[in-house]
């Protein structure tokens, strides 16, 4: 692999990455009143977390259904309000 290439996606991850983190903070100095802007942003932590975690559980184990029950305890024990410690133990 040749140095032009390598020093030119290493570039372009920085640009993918970097600019959709930090254009909105540059662009937006004000507070957002916008009230469905706002509940969108407060839930997208909450959604990119379930699109990164139910995939991991199903794929964890060799078996569905092994990794179904652990899914259905994880969401009991969350229901319930246990700590993240006990729901990721159980």
């Amino acid at each position: 692999m040749n140095e032009g290439y390598l020093l030119t996606a290493i570039i372009a991850m920085t640009a993918v990455t970097w600019l959709p983190r930090m254009l909105p903070l540059m662009l937006v100095r004000r507070r957002i009143e916008n009230v469905f802007i706002r509940s969108f942003l407060y839930y997208v932590p909450y959604a990119v977390l379930a699109a990164m975690t139910i995939p991991a559980i199903f794929f964890a184990t060799s078996s569905i259904w092994s990794a179904l029950a652990g899914l259905v305890v994880a969401l009991v024990l969350g229901w319930y309000r246990r700590s993240l410690l006990t729901v990721a133990l159980g």
